[in-house]
């Protein structure tokens, strides 16, 4: 589809920029920064060559602006006075005098086509909207709300937590991360499915569903929970932690431990 064709191509260049950008400051994890807003960048580009004003555009159009401007602010907040992100300095390390071209090519590039990815169910409805607005944009928009909700408190919470001095070093237990140990991955997840059932009211839309299962799949098995989690492995805090607080679903805290 020449939507997702339009898409691809201002997503790559924007993510080119970018790597640009990173290698100028010498600090790839700048790249997270600008993760929410190349949605922006495929999604709005290709609607402005292809849309037709339907309010389904303009719904899921609104709700991924909403999602990938707090994203980006948030995340710029939290990058400021850090140095490189310890998952992109390892691979520097690791990737020695092919650092630049693996750069490119494993993270920017390979970021940038996974946005085209999710952002399939906004970009079908880009190509054709369907008919009118009916129950199944009602329920998404009550999902993506929740996930939406679940994916900013838990960030102001954790970054409210580590802005205090006292808690250096300690693992974050409070607030939604008592319910579940990743209350924002768990949101992220949710609101995707939200923006997919949306979706499904263009044409074709049931192939969105890649977007969803894709955000699940990387956040439970590939970039978020067990890289992040890596990292404190061995921590008698946050050990005892995972025995009580659940991965990704939010539940009642155990005993465990």
């Amino acid at each position: 589809m020449a939507t997702f064709l339009i898409a691809s191509i201002l997503v790559l260049v924007y993510m080119t920029l970018i790597f640009c950008f990173a290698l100028t400051i010498k600090d790839n994890s700048v790249v997270d920064i600008f993760y929410g807003t190349a949605f922006l960048v495929g999604c709005w580009g290709s609607y402005l060559i292809y849309g037709s004003g339907h309010p389904r555009q303009w719904l899921i159009l609104l709700l991924l602006t909403i999602w990938g401007l707090r994203l980006a602010i948030h995340l710029f907040f939290k990058k400021r006075g850090h140095e490189e992100d310890f998952r992109y300095r390892k691979w520097r390390e690791e990737w020695g005098e092919t650092f630049v071209w693996r750069s490119f090519l494993q993270i920017f590039m390979l970021q940038g086509l996974v946005v085209v990815a999710v952002s399939t169910p906004a970009l079908l409805v880009v190509t054709s909207p369907g008919e009118t607005l009916g129950w199944p944009d009602l329920v998404g928009t009550f999902i993506w709300f929740f996930g939406f909700f679940f994916e900013a408190l838990g960030d102001w919470q954790l970054l409210r937590f580590k802005s205090d001095p006292a808690n250096r070093g300690k693992i974050m237990r409070y607030g939604l991360w008592k319910t579940t140990r990743h209350p924002n991955y768990f949101g992220e997840a949710l609101l995707w499915w939200g923006i997919f059932l949306i979706g499904l009211g263009a044409s074709q839309g049931m192939i969105g569903i890649v977007s969803p299962l894709l955000i699940g799949f990387l956040l439970l098995k590939v970039s978020g929970i067990p890289m992040l989690e890596e990292k404190y492995e061995g921590n008698p805090e946050f050990e005892l932690y995972r025995k009580q607080t659940n991965a990704f679903f939010p539940w009642f805290p155990g005993r465990g431990g």
